[in-house]
């Protein structure tokens, strides 16, 4: 029996082996939106050039909408010997309309068809993660401004460096979130040109016109060259590189979740909807949500690895290796946007222990680099000298089993005689946090500018 979509090049049609490694209905299906989108667009320029009838034209068009209603009611059998998406609809159209469903394909190959495809899944995916990240971006300056002076050790190889302000450590993921939803819109403006009417690898000897597609479907322009047109991927290539960018950043917060969550930092509580308990442990209320973003990002990260494996030993232009462009990409996009929801809900309801962040601030002589300032300011010393002489007070701080302000003037003397008990002044962590007031420091008034900056910045990019 001659296969029914290859014709009659093929006697037999492919056995159970072939048929399992070849179909892709199993995931392409969710394209169903863009691929239906793509044929109408196609299909009224046919009608609009000539190379198909007025009439049957107007009976594909309805005959897509009719296989969309299906689709999206549920009613839709979706078929695993019509390999994909495509032939699913085209198969279904045929049912519905007859013969007119065979000028459909006039003019295109099914190369430049899922190109297209995937461009619009992939631009609409991108749009959705915008919305995602400006959603965070949201909750983070929420909790900055709440906490602008929310007093909290602030960590370099995650011992006490400095005193800074919660509400500055929310806003240093803010400004990460911009970087990937700058990365996301740059992506989205480099793919958006349309492949449609490069046909199989060579365009078409139809007088189509593409720059009316490209403009039907919200595209700039027509791609400029069929071979690439059908074998680029660097549109999912990009998106996802942008993506696990986004996803460390979320996996880095998720990991600070985790421990300011313990019982050693105890700086903040997460809500019950976002903890789960132990099977033998009463007392345990574990992070899973923050544990589980930590770990999605490997898939994320997996997915523009298997992408960029799959792509680079492939001569121009189509290679069926290009099936295996769209479950890693979908798998890497779904956990980003699944980690997304889950981080933004962990910030928004999160409790801040501003009493333990506080105490932990003042332990671990935070203030030195304060004592050292306040040595080059007030004596004027070099600072490399003024970093020794606060490094011995640190010594002789720990050894007394003090912070720097328990040590007596005289004992500080002993170190430098110039030490006045003004230095008293830059010693507490109120004092060294308000005195940060450089631009993009941690003092509150800072804090509450850059949140109202990000505020106003968040309103803009969303005209």
């Amino acid at each position: 029996m001659s296969n029914k979509m290859w014709g009659g090049r093929f006697g037999e049609g492919p056995d159970r082996i072939m048929e399992e490694i070849n179909a892709s209905i199993g995931f392409d299906q969710r394209f169903f939106a863009q691929d239906i989108r793509g044929s109408k667009a196609h299909c009224a320029m046919l009608a609009e050039t000539g190379i198909i009838s007025r009439a049957d034209a107007d009976q594909i068009v309805a005959g897509l909408d009719a296989v969309l209603a299906e689709i999206e009611s549920g009613k839709f059998v979706f078929k695993r010997e019509l390999e994909d998406i495509h032939m699913n609809v085209e198969s279904r159209l045929a049912d519905l309309i007859g013969a007119a469903a065979g000028r459909l394909h006039t003019a295109r190959s099914r190369n430049d068809q899922v190109a297209l495809d995937f461009k619009l899944y992939i631009r609409d995916t991108i749009d959705h993660l915008d919305e995602q990240l400006a959603a965070f971006q949201s909750a983070l300056i929420d909790r900055a401004e709440e906490h602008a002076a929310t007093i909290m050790p602030g960590f370099t190889h995650l011992q006490t460096a400095q005193p800074v302000t919660f509400g500055h450590h929310c806003l240093a993921y803010v400004e990460m979130a911009a970087r990937d939803r700058s990365r996301l819109r740059d992506a989205r403006k480099r793919l958006n040109e349309s492949p449609l009417g490069a046909a199989a690898l060579a365009g078409t000897s139809f007088p189509i016109d593409r720059e009316r597609t490209a403009k039907e479907l919200g595209f700039d322009r027509p791609t400029r060259n069929s071979l690439d047109s059908v074998s680029d991927r660097d549109f999912v290539l990009e998106t996802l590189s942008a993506a696990a960018i986004a996803a460390t950043h979320l996996s880095r917060l998720a990991e600070e979740i985790v421990i300011w969550s313990t019982p050693g930092f105890n700086f903040i509580r997460l809500p019950d909807g976002y903890t789960t308990g132990s099977s033998i442990m009463p007392q345990k209320r574990n992070p899973d949500a923050a544990e589980l973003v930590r770990a999605k990002t490997g898939r994320v990260i997996g997915g523009l690895t298997t992408l960029l494996i799959v792509m680079k030993g492939l001569p121009l232009a189509y290679s069926k290796d290009m099936q295996e462009d769209k479950e890693a990409a979908f798998d890497a996009l779904d956990a980003l946007s699944l980690s997304l929801a889950a981080m933004t809900g962990m910030v928004a309801t999160l409790t801040v222990n501003e009493t333990a962040m506080r105490a932990a601030a003042s332990r671990g002589f935070s203030t030195a680099t304060d004592l050292a300032d306040w040595l080059v300011r007030s004596l004027g010393l070099p600072f490399r000298q003024a970093h020794h002489v606060t490094g011995a007070l640190v010594a002789k701080a720990e050894k007394k089993g003090v912070d720097l302000d328990g040590l007596s003037l005289a004992e500080m003397r002993e170190a430098e005689p110039g030490i006045t008990d003004e230095v008293y002044s830059v010693l507490g962590v109120d004092n060294s946090v308000a005195s940060r007031t450089s631009f993009g420091g941690t003092a509150p008034d800072n804090v509450r500018a850059a949140a109202a900056w990000w505020r106003k910045e968040l309103e803009r990019n969303a005209t």
